[in-house]
């Protein structure tokens, strides 16, 4: 065979290789759903919390370079965590019968070096509990940020409950993402412009956002002890290009 004819035959082949590697470029902010163009673990039993643990406590620095007495911290992060992506994998759990959108994960003390504490005493949590359950409907979770976080706060159970309470309504949630119906892709930017849009208040970089297998799970505000919005230490926002926003009601 001549070598012009093998020559001929390599470009046919790498030209039909390359025409099963295509992708579509992301035109717009908010676009609905195509079939994904890159790889992604699946979301099994354990879910993204699990997981986003895993990644909070990369994206958060050293715990253990930490001052962990109660109240000795420079700033809060506070959390909400977008729970149609958790309810994805665990309909039954309380908070998905609601059907919500940003619900509280936690308001975590932090350090401007990256370090952060955690469980920081014994001290018991609120004496009732279910006042708090319209923070918190999974009095499982309450308890677990109390005993993780709360307790570093230098604040009595109730006062810390009541601080977590002023935080969330503090924040208000993008139009764009308030009776979503149907998943949509948006860049971890946009997603923070749009929350910089909805709290003009909020200075640059008190924002962040957080995401698991190209997905959205959560976004971050940075306060002040006193919860004032401030620009963030020692926080990364999500890295990946595009990021699918779960409709509440999915796992239904």
């Amino acid at each position: 065979m001549s070598r012009a004819r093998i020559s001929a035959m390599m470009l046919a082949m790498a030209a039909a290789a390359m025409g099963g590697c295509k992708t579509q470029p992301v035109t717009a902010s908010a676009v609905a759903v195509q079939p994904a163009v890159y790889a992604e673990a699946p979301r099994g039993e354990g879910g993204y919390r699990e997981e986003r643990r895993g990644e909070q406590s990369k994206r958060r620095g050293n715990r253990e370079a930490a001052n962990h007495a109660p109240g000795s911290f420079d700033y809060y992060l506070l959390t909400l965590s977008w729970s149609p992506e958790f309810c994805v994998t665990h309909p039954d759990k309380q908070e998905c019968a609601a059907h919500a959108a940003f619900v509280l994960h936690g308001l975590w003390p932090e350090n401007n070096d990256g370090s952060y504490p955690d469980s920081c005493s014994n001290a018991p949590g609120p004496a009732n509990p279910a006042q708090y359950s319209d923070i918190y409907p999974d009095q499982g979770l309450l308890q677990h940020e109390w005993e993780a976080h709360g307790t570093c706060s230098g604040l009595p159970p109730d006062g810390y409950f009541a601080a977590e309470r002023s935080a969330v309504r503090s924040v208000k949630v993008p139009q764009q993402l308030q009776g979503l119906t149907q998943p949509i892709q948006l860049t971890p930017d946009q997603i923070m412009t749009d929350f910089a849009q909805a709290n003009p208040e909020f200075p640059a970089g008190s924002l962040a956002v957080s995401c698991g297998n190209n997905r959205l799970t959560a976004v971050e505000v940075c306060l002040s002890k006193g919860l004032a919005p401030m620009a963030c230490q020692g926080v990364r926002s999500c890295r990946a290009n595009v990021v699918k926003v779960t409709p509440p009601g999915t796992g239904q």
